[in-house]
């Protein structure tokens, strides 16, 4: 494919939204946050950037400073956010999350009726996607409200129409469905449509009914997916194929805060594949973005630059 016939070489529609991060343990008793922001495809957008990917971000915040917050962070990331809309009716939405020593912390979300779960699609979305190389999509987005979901069918039906490729990650928020059955359906519905399918273990299972990684696997191969890469957390990852199986253990770091890891995964994966890599070299780049990116508190502080990952783990 011509890279300068295309405007960008990812783009991904999502909700962006504030983060406070307690200083303290506890939520209830805590008094001091630090701002940041969050989102899984914000995440991915960044990690993207960073590593030399021209983005494109979709999505809508609200007419009010966290909206405009979010703006000039992804201006200052060098993403395009020609795509993210203001929606003076509804407000930005954000969360809370405390420090923890170890283990996964503590995330409560107010983004109820946001502007981001408001989003809807739109020709200029069409034109986005369809100058893209690559679409990213997650459960989440198509989570929030039935016009995300309506976006997300949409933009994967621009993205095949044009020829790029499709990622997805499940990144499944039971929370957000009203309905498990519902959310099984829909998430499998799109990942069935993508090129990459990227879920955790534990997320395989909820989807297929198998607890073994090959078998989550041999579930979206048999229904045309080109390849699945499947998380497994501190144990690493594995790569399926109608070709083969490739498996490479986590990278040995310092974790601080795992929070972000599998959209750092994620980001590492894509820019590879857009790389031209192997799929081999494309899991050891993925299993390397997504270590480095439980090394900070924000779950975009620790994803790494081009430059940075040519340096070991750890220098």
């Amino acid at each position: 494919m011509n890279r300068a016939r295309h405007g960008h070489d990812v783009v991904t529609p999502g909700e962006i939204m504030a983060m406070f991060v307690a200083e303290e343990n506890s939520l209830e008793h805590a008094e001091h946050f630090r701002r940041r922001l969050a989102g899984a495809e914000l995440n991915v957008s960044v990690g993207l950037a960073r590593l030399g990917h021209r983005v494109g971000f979709l999505g809508a915040v609200g007419d009010d400073p966290l909206g405009t917050h979010a703006r000039r962070t992804l201006e200052a990331e060098g993403i395009d956010a020609a795509g993210l809309t203001v929606d003076p009716a509804a407000g930005t939405g954000f969360q809370l999350k405390n420090r923890v020593a170890e283990g996964d912390p503590t995330v409560v979300y107010f983004r109820r009726a946001s502007a981001g779960s408001r989003f809807a699609w739109s020709e200029s979305c069409a034109e986005l996607v369809g100058g893209a190389r690559h679409l990213h999509l997650t459960g989440v987005f198509a989570a929030l409200s039935a016009s995300t979901l309506d976006c997300a069918r949409k933009a994967v039906d621009r993205a095949r129409a044009v020829g790029a490729t499709v990622s997805f990650d499940p990144n499944l928020r039971p929370a957000l469905w009203s309905d498990r059955g519902e959310m099984v359906e829909v998430i499998n519905e799109l990942a069935e449509r993508a090129d990459w399918v990227l879920p955790g273990l534990d997320e395989g299972e909820v989807l297929t009914g198998a607890a073994d990684p090959a078998a989550v696997a041999d579930f979206y191969l048999s229904r045309g997916v080109s390849e699945v890469v499947i998380k497994l957390g501190g144990r690493g990852a594995e790569l399926h194929t109608p070709q083969g199986s490739h498996s490479l253990p986590a990278h040995p770091v310092e974790v601080v805060d795992t929070v972000g890891a599998g959209d750092g995964f994620a980001a590492g994966w894509i820019s590879a594949r857009l790389d031209g890599l192997s799929a081999e070299d494309a899991l050891r780049r993925a299993c390397e973005v997504g270590a480095r990116a439980t090394t900070s508190r924000g779950d975009m502080d620790g994803l790494p630059t081009r430059r940075l990952l040519e340096q070991p783990v750890g220098a």
